[in-house]
């Protein structure tokens, strides 16, 4: 019996892989058909590579542990190149069932509603998390380095229950507990990744508040950083407490004692 091609392409939508029934639209030569078809196959690879790409995760997560039962901390952060606002960082010690987890990548690879959703299952379900701010003062009082340093330190030391293992993404902590620094951390671990979503989701969050004080250097957009945009507002109106004084260019304009804005 032929089938519509929106029958076809309803069948197509609920099914999950390839099954026998499949042969006949394979064969069917109705260029309607043949394009719901191709893109069937297309989702399908689609959600093959990020199964793929999961497990991956999994497993290098897994290797830092010497048995089932320990547990591993990620640690990353969001912020460190504005212009503006705080450094945030954010440690997280996911369950070992990982299946809600699927699709959790390196923050700045996500949407901005897919990170808001992550943030929200990553909080329901792991074990444990922390998320610090460092402000802009301490930013100047230590360098951006140390100050986010420090601002993993206190993310991890906040955690409710003890990891066995910490890996930070890029960066080497002085705490009393085992721990990696992993280049590029946050696209090669599950745990780092959800710790980059959580970091970047809250300081987001701050931003935009941020933006509703202050809307003229556009911080709901530019999340600090020095677009055309904020570098125009600094021009015209001046830094504010939220600025970074050590970076340029508002450490000139504190050196040439710019008006500040109130």
């Amino acid at each position: 019996m032929v089938k519509t091609i929106k029958e076809i392409t309803v069948a197509l939508n609920e099914a999950l892989r390839y099954e026998e029934w499949m042969r006949a639209i394979e064969e069917d030569e109705r260029a309607g058909v043949q394009k719901v078809w191709k893109q069937w196959n297309n989702r399908i690879e689609k959600e093959k590579k990020k199964l793929e790409e999961h497990e991956r995760k999994v497993k290098f997560d897994a290797s830092f542990l010497s048995s089932a039962e320990d547990l591993l901390a990620g640690v990353d952060e969001a912020g460190r190149g504005p212009l503006a606002g705080p450094v945030v960082t954010a440690a997280v010690i996911l369950p070992r069932n990982y299946d809600k987890f699927l699709g959790i990548n390196d923050s700045k690879q996500l949407p901005k509603k897919a990170r808001e959703e992550f943030a929200s299952i990553i909080k329901e379900h792991a074990l444990a998390y922390s998320i610090h701010f460092q402000s802009a003062k301490v930013i100047d009082e230590l360098n951006i380095y140390e100050a986010t340093r420090q601002s993993m330190k206190k993310s991890v030391e906040s955690l409710k229950i003890r990891p066995d293992f910490c890996i930070v993404d890029a960066m080497k902590l002085p705490i009393d507990l085992p721990q990696s620094s992993i280049i590029k951390g946050d696209a090669k671990s599950l745990t780092i990744a959800a710790a980059s979503i959580l970091a970047k989701n809250a300081r987001d969050e701050y931003m935009e508040q941020l933006h509703g004080k202050f809307p003229a250097y556009g911080f709901d957009q530019n999340a600090g950083y020095g677009t055309k945009q904020h570098l125009g507002a600094l021009e015209e109106f001046g830094y504010i407490e939220e600025h970074r004084k050590s970076f340029e260019p508002i450490k000139s304009m504190v050196e040439a004692k710019g008006r500040v804005f109130t």
